[in-house]
């Protein structure tokens, strides 16, 4: 069992990361942080923390406590709503029908978020210095809303975070961890080069620049940079301050990776957390208002107890995965096809993309339509498979009864949209991906008044440049304000 003290530590440190680092989110570093801004008088609440106070909750309230997908899955739909990338994804697919691990890996553009990574410290305090049983816990819990090195990363930093309960030497630590995950994974990739290079002598600066010009991609939540910059803060400073400092100035997903790293280096030494950064946070557990219908305990040191016993009951009972029967064709979104070309029109029906004009009629009338399916709300098509210069697409669209609702296209190209052949909003593409509705890039989305029934929805394309080998786009009807996904918004006969 492992010391109060350590798991104390962890949650302290955890804390600490999260309220510094959540200032900066999202920023490209370097950045040049040395103290929580502004001064906090209390713990600033974090996704990071609060869904494993809302798992330990759960859990804890079972006859017999187990650490099961689909236990876990239930919390979302009942308890989470934070619409955010990977999350919103995982709870759309849950309301359509999908079960773990296929709410993550389906039809989802944020497999590799940092989502899971951040949940890793709760299945490390319930299996201290068992680095496989916490590694199965974390994907028990990973895989409800991502796949690949997005699960990857949670298990690796569970096995870090286990193995920290008994031992020290960081090396130790990290070939430990990585012994347990895919050699050719972008995790192991990522760790492995990152202790290479601070080895080598490099100063952070330059490992943080190798790191996001190997690992960086448009969203700055991604799993590889942010757990290289993790093991960075550890490897390349001196003390708690400086660590956290380091990995918070990497910018990117901030709050996430100098939480983690905070989490670390509590349960490595407790008493390493300088009270300068325990004195603003205090210890009061502070959860945002997203989480529903729990009543968690008042401090962080209750939940600290309440780890404790969790870990008792549990006794190192090891999950027992099932994997449920999936279709991925019963999920594919029925559209209709065509394909349309300005070239031989003038300004009056074209502008500069090719396109029709912003307010311009539909063209739908023009284009011969052909049934067709895609494979979810996230479609690549590549430029060869373009059979004109315009692609037209046409959707059945529904709010499911939500009025007040948010489309979303984030696409690389060029489109236009209008919904009952009234011209609605078009962008000039972008190679800049993040569809998230919350966030997605300005001009990819639009807020307006849905009515109720079954409604038709046209998309022009512009085919990609020769440059570019495919076009991708993602599509998303969410409500407002709450900004969560409308299930099976695109398919009105189905659900």
């Amino acid at each position: 069992m492992a010391s109060r003290e350590k798991i104390l530590g962890c949650w302290l440190g955890k804390a600490v990361g999260g309220t510094l680092g959540q200032t900066f989110e999202g920023l490209s570093g370097p950045l040049s942080a040395d103290f929580y801004y502004p001064v906090p008088e209390e713990m600033v609440p974090n996704d990071d923390l609060d869904l494993q106070v809302l798992y330990a909750c759960i859990i804890d309230g079972l006859e017999t406590p187990v650490v099961d997908r689909h236990i876990l899955a239930a919390s979302w739909a009942d308890h989470v709503e934070f619409p955010w990338n990977e999350y919103g994804v995982g709870m759309r697919n849950l309301a359509e029908g999908l079960r773990p691990p296929y709410t993550g890996s389906f039809d989802n553009w944020f497999t590799c978020g940092e989502g899971a990574a951040i949940r890793s410290e709760l299945w490390a305090c319930l299996a201290p210095g068992d680095p496989d049983l916490a590694a199965a816990y974390a994907y028990e819990d990973a895989c409800f809303d991502h796949a690949g090195d997005g699960i990857v990363a949670a298990q690796f930093l569970a096995r870090l975070q286990s193995l920290a309960f008994v031992e020290s030497d960081p090396d130790t630590l990290l070939d430990g961890a990585l012994a347990g995950i895919p050699s050719d994974s972008g995790i192991h990739a990522v760790v492995t080069d990152t202790r290479a290079w601070v080895a080598e002598g490099l100063d952070w600066l330059e490992v943080r620049e190798r790191i996001m010009e190997r690992y960086g991609r448009s969203d700055f939540t991604d799993v590889r940079p942010n757990t290289g910059f993790v093991v960075l803060g550890w490897l390349a400073g001196a003390d708690f301050s400086e660590r956290i400092c380091i990995t918070n100035n990497c910018g990117e997903d901030c709050d996430s990776s100098t939480a983690s790293l905070g989490a670390l280096l509590g349960i490595l030494d407790p008493g390493s957390i300088d009270q300068k950064w325990l004195a603003p946070i205090g210890r009061d557990l502070v959860l945002n208002d997203e989480i529903t219908g729990i009543t968690p305990p008042a401090t962080i040191d209750g939940f600290t107890d309440l780890v404790i016993d969790l870990a008792e009951r549990l006794g190192g009972r090891a999950p027992e995965p099932e994997l449920p029967a999936f279709d991925a064709g019963s999920h594919a979104i029925p559209v209709q096809l065509g394909w349309y070309n300005t070239t031989f029109g003038k300004w009056d029906i074209r502008d500069q993309t090719e396109l029709p004009p912003i307010g311009s009629a539909s063209p739908a009338a023009q284009v011969d339509f052909a049934p067709a399916t895609l494979p979810g709300t996230w479609v690549t098509k590549p430029r060869e498979e373009f059979e004109d210069r315009i692609l037209v697409l046409r959707y059945s669209l529904t709010g499911r009864g939500r009025e007040n609702v948010r489309l979303m296209f984030n696409s690389t190209e060029h489109f236009r949209v209008w919904l009952d052949d009234e011209f609605l909003f078009g962008a000039q593409g972008s190679q800049y991906m993040f569809p998230a509705p919350h966030a997605a890039p300005v001009g990819q989305t639009h807020d307006f008044t849905l009515g109720d029934g079954v409604h038709d929805l046209v998309i022009a394309v512009r085919k990609p440049p020769a440059e570019r080998a495919s076009a991708e786009w993602v599509i998303g009807l969410v409500e407002l304000p709450s900004a969560l996904w409308i299930e099976n918004a695109f398919a009105p006969d189905r659900g």
